[in-house]
């Protein structure tokens, strides 16, 4: 029933832009029936999810014949399987909705239609990928996940940006097709199945190169840096609704399916587990790092996805390393917390990018340093973003906190491992993860205060206006659901341990509520919160009709203005001359000279490291070495028979004298 369930959810969302294609290009009637179809797909797929994810053993896998060499309807829901299937439903669900204020079929008639037919096949190809135990049938699920993904994000195709940004991914999503590619077909001859099942020692021969291949596939696929180098531009151009549903859920098919593949070696090796902690810590600190350094808020907000992709990484790495030395507290915490992580993650930064829409789509712009003042315009996004900023940044009562927690336990008990490096390791992560979530505070006050707080910039963040209701409506769900999920931890506590079990199913674990204070902290929050809700109501009450604005010392300005506000660059340019070894960040000073210098201004910009330092010059290297021989491309077919008949000869000359 759980499996029907879920393919019939996959159905309807691969359906779902169908009748757009036939009905008005100007109407709305082609997006309310899209928007409906999704959301009845997802109630199926949350629906069979859910029955897995707390029942595992209602599990009634399907397998029906497929004329496809090697090829199998192979598809299974349990528990591991069913942590992304929710998420992938409700944010695509939510996306649906907001959509319908957002990018209106009116306002958008060339692309609006082709932007709702991809989303659906998107979330139909993730979907598919999670369920899918048949090497062909997973791989399908992976091709039309990207080949939505690339369509979605380049449904504004006719501006170059777009379109150098599309192209970027593509590359990136078709390197990481063939390493995954590569893996599989070791996978099946290391099993002697095409089906993703049975198990495997972690000292088999083909062990290593299955691991690497799939760490690298895997990896491009999340974002996790240094191989992130699709992921800011795309996060960032596609429309908002696409952008949540990418960083919420579709870069953590990537996760899901590094451990589906690891989850089949039943002793992995212990350096599979330290490398996937390593890359977890880099990409979390350099993350953040350039997170703080950026001035285009869904840039910014891309650069939180690689951070907290990071954190995922490293209860992914805790738990290998578990697994590696047999210590099953390990796996829990670390597997539990990671996994936790995925769904605070997409629920977070699924608001975050929601909002972001909210006020790209109100001002026009994503220039942090033309907007603030949003605050008072904008009272239902600004709560919204403060409630994702304080749940991002991994501070209680929110949901952030409760997983980051497991994550920090799991480090402190790497650090009770001896003899050996081990304790190392686990000291400096735990560090680690706290400078991350310092280095997340602060970017997130510089980015409440630029946007949100202050006096407008532009005249486009003074003439803002609060969203639309089908806009509202989902932020509000998420900013619920960050609540909900750090307040009901003890709840959601057997669901993760199913989920774990079914990824080291030859290990007896222990309960996560047996290894972390969960029910003691959701005693402490709910008076805690009941308490700050009457502070905050009696304040409410005190000072209703005071003067919201008074007079207070100025230092001589009598008409302060918005030029002397604190600007994104100025706040952060302390944090980023700290990591200038990493970011590399362009400053244009002013220069000043005489009694009275001309007007100038200050600007700073950090790019990405290893895609426009790195590998944009080497290519553009190449393409220089190779115009020597460009010659040769003379558009001539006597010219090309010639270059045939010479080869020919050459390979006879060197074939006779061998």
């Amino acid at each position: 029933m759980n499996e029907w369930l879920v393919v019939a959810g996959i159905g309807l969302l691969a359906i779902s832009g169908l009748p757009g294609l036939v009905l008005s290009r100007t109407g709305s009637s082609g997006e309310r029936v899209a928007a409906g179809l999704v959301i009845a797909g997802a109630i199926a797929g949350i629906a069979g999810s859910l029955r897995a994810l707390i029942a595992p053993a209602t599990a009634v896998p399907i397998r029906l014949g497929w004329l496809v060499p090697l090829g199998a309807f192979h598809v299974e829901v349990d528990a591991l399987s069913a942590m992304f299937e929710i998420q992938v439903f409700l944010l695509a669900a939510l996306g649906a909705i907001y959509a319908l204020a957002y990018w209106r079929q009116a306002e958008h008639p060339d692309n609006g239609r082709k932007l709702r037919a991809s989303y659906g096949v998107m979330v139909a190809g993730m979907a598919l990928l999670g369920v899918g135990r048949n090497v062909i049938l997973f791989m399908v699920g992976w091709e039309v996940m990207a080949i939505g993904a690339f369509l979605s994000i380049t449904a504004e195709d006719h501006l170059p940006r777009t379109r150098e940004v599309g192209y970027l991914y593509l590359i990136a999503t078709r390197v990481a097709t063939l390493c995954v590619i590569a893996a599989i077909a070791l996978l099946v001859v290391a099993l002697g199945t095409s089906e993703i099942e049975g198990s495997l020692d972690g000292g088999a021969p083909l062990a290593t190169a299955i691991f690497v291949l799939a760490a690298i596939g895997c990896s491009i696929k999340a974002g996790v840096m240094p191989l992130h180098v699709w992921l800011p531009g795309a996060h960032a151009t596609a429309p908002s609704h696409v952008s949540a549903l990418m960083s919420g859920a579709l870069i953590k098919m990537g996760i899901y399916s590094l451990l589906r593949f690891t989850s089949l070696f039943t002793a992995p090796p212990l350096w599979w587990g330290i490398t996937v902690l390593a890359l977890g810590l880099v990409s979390g600190v350099l993350g953040v790092a350039f997170a703080i350094g950026q001035h285009d808020l869904k840039r910014l907000l891309a650069y939180h996805s690689v951070e907290n992709i990071g954190i995922i990484a490293m209860g992914v790495g805790i738990a290998l390393i578990g697994r590696a030395t047999g210590r099953g507290e390990l796996v829990a915490l670390g597997l539990a917390g990671g996994l936790l992580h995925v769904w605070n993650h997409g629920v977070f930064k699924g608001l975050l990018f929601l909002c972001a829409g909210s006020v790209l789509h109100a001002t026009h712009t994503r220039e942090i340093d033309h907007l603030g003042g949003l605050g008072r315009r904008m009272r239902w996004t600004s709560s919204c973003f403060v409630v994702g900023a304080v749940a991002i940044c991994g501070l209680p009562p929110l949901n952030g906190f409760i997983s980051e927690l497991l994550v920090y336990l799991g480090f402190l008990d790497v650090a009770t491992i001896r003899p050996g490096a081990l304790w190392l390791i686990g000291v400096v992560s735990a560090a680690l993860l706290a400078l991350i979530g310092t280095l997340a505070v602060a970017c997130f006050v510089k980015v409440v205060g630029a946007v949100f707080l202050g006096e407008p910039r532009s005249s486009a963040a003074a003439n803002a206006h609060e969203a639309a209701r089908p806009m509202i409506g989902p932020m509000l769900v998420l900013a619920a659901l960050c609540f909900a999920i750090g307040l009901g931890a003890p709840v959601i506590a057997p669901a993760l341990d199913h989920a774990v079990a079914a990824w080291a199913p030859e290990l007896q674990l222990q309960p996560t509520g047996a290894l972390a204070p969960l029910t003691k902290l959701a005693m402490v929050y709910v008076p805690l919160i009941g308490l700050t809700a009457a502070a905050a109501w009696w304040l409410a009450r005190r000072f209703r009709g005071a003067p919201t604005q008074v007079g207070t010392w100025d230092c001589g300005y009598a008409a302060p203005t918005a030029r002397m506000q604190y600007t994104s660059s100025s706040f952060a340019q302390m944090l980023v001359a700290s990591f200038a070894w990493a970011l590399r960040p362009e400053v244009k000073r002013p220069e000043l000279s005489g009694p009275f210098p001309a007007t100038s201004e200050f600007h700073s910009e950090v790019y990405d490291t290893v895609l426009d330092r790195l590998l944009v010059p080497s290519v553009e290297r190449v393409d220089e070495q190779r115009r020597w021989v460009i010659w040769m491309q003379a558009g001539s077919a006597h010219a090309y028979v010639f270059y045939v008949l010479a080869t020919l000869v050459a390979l006879l000359i060197w074939k006779g004298g061998g």
